[in-house]
């Protein structure tokens, strides 16, 4: 399930308020509920945070000691129609930094535009890095999936299968053996940067797991601060399926492994599928998979090896 992500200008104000010193000059009582939604993010040379820019307007827009230099040197008519053209296109905030006096036509314009103007002591730079890195943070793509996400050999690995396939009970047995539960059911992925999906566990669900006959356990408290970790970046999907009864019509996945990948949102993640079946360890086979797909990441791939050896072989007995 793909989540919309948005972030009120409220928001924004309350999650950097104090790490800021963000203090409300104008447009708070209707400006408040402004809100920046991220299919917005994708539109014609987006940017959700920058210096004061009228051609190209961030979504935050940030005026420091040039930027009100600037607009001082226009004259009255230029002055008027350029702060009427950066409340026209509704920024989600205006930021002043510096804790510098606000002009009193930006400030009326602000109010009665209802946009939200802040002021701030820290200097342009530092506002810019860290609004920017929230809002990025906020409105990246996100979504929720089905599984249990484990950190394994320090590396995020996502359980999936059906439901009844023994996934609750594979993570506990995972983390009987030292490994570190991050969500079980539903954990979310952010696709933080092109190549990167950070995995989270929803507040509500945090540090549980939830097992048939046993009810909802706490990780935390049951192994300690140690069994449990708060986010992850996924790189491999190990995925517990019925056996089939078929082989397949190369049965290379008996040299290769049964190995494919997962579309989620821009990215394609490695899946290994293990049959589930009585008498096998899956703790044992997760933790084989994920030390495979490790080898595999440096360039170490044992059946090309054992490929390569075999058709060594046949060339000499020839």
């Amino acid at each position: 399930m793909v989540n919309a992500a948005r972030i009120t200008a409220a928001e924004l104000f309350g999650k950097q308020q104090d790490r800021l010193e963000l203090r409300w000059l104008a447009g708070q009582k209707d400006g408040a509920r402004r809100v920046l939604e991220a299919v917005e993010t994708v539109a014609r040379r987006p940017s959700l945070a920058g210096y004061l820019n009228t051609i190209y307007p961030n979504r935050v827009q940030i005026l420091g000691t040039e930027e009100l230099a600037w607009l001082d040197g226009l004259d009255a008519r230029q002055r008027w129609e350029t702060i009427q053209k950066i409340m026209d296109v509704r920024p989600l905030a205006l930021v002043i930094s510096k804790a510098q006096t606000c002009p009193e036509d930006l400030r009326i314009a602000a109010e009665e535009s209802e946009t939200p103007l802040w002021v701030s002591p820290r200097r342009g730079h530092e506002l810019l890095n860290h609004l920017q890195y929230v809002l990025v943070r906020t409105l990246a793509p996100r979504i929720t999936l089905h599984g249990v996400f484990m950190e394994i050999y320090s590396i995020g690995v996502l359980v999936t299968g059906e439901s009844g396939s023994g996934k609750s009970e594979l993570a506990l047995e995972l983390i009987t053996r030292g490994h570190r539960l991050v969500a079980d059911d539903a954990p979310e992925f952010t696709q933080i940067a092109p190549d990167v999906l950070d995995g989270t566990c929803p507040d509500l669900l945090q540090d549980m797991l939830e097992l048939r006959g046993l009810g909802v356990l706490n990780i935390r408290q049951m192994f300690g601060d140690t069994a449990v970790k708060r986010n992850k970046y996924l790189r491999l999907i190990v995925h517990l399926s019925k056996p089939s009864l078929e082989p397949s019509p190369t049965g290379m996945e008996r040299l290769t492994g049964d190995l494919g990948t997962r579309g989620i949102l821009d990215l394609d993640v490695p899946t290994i599928t293990l049959p589930v079946m009585a008498g096998r360890n899956l703790a044992v086979l997760t933790e084989a998979a994920t030390r495979m797909h490790i080898l595999r990441s440096k360039g170490v791939d044992p059946a090309a090896a054992f490929m390569a050896r075999h058709s060594h072989f046949l060339e000499r007995a020839e």
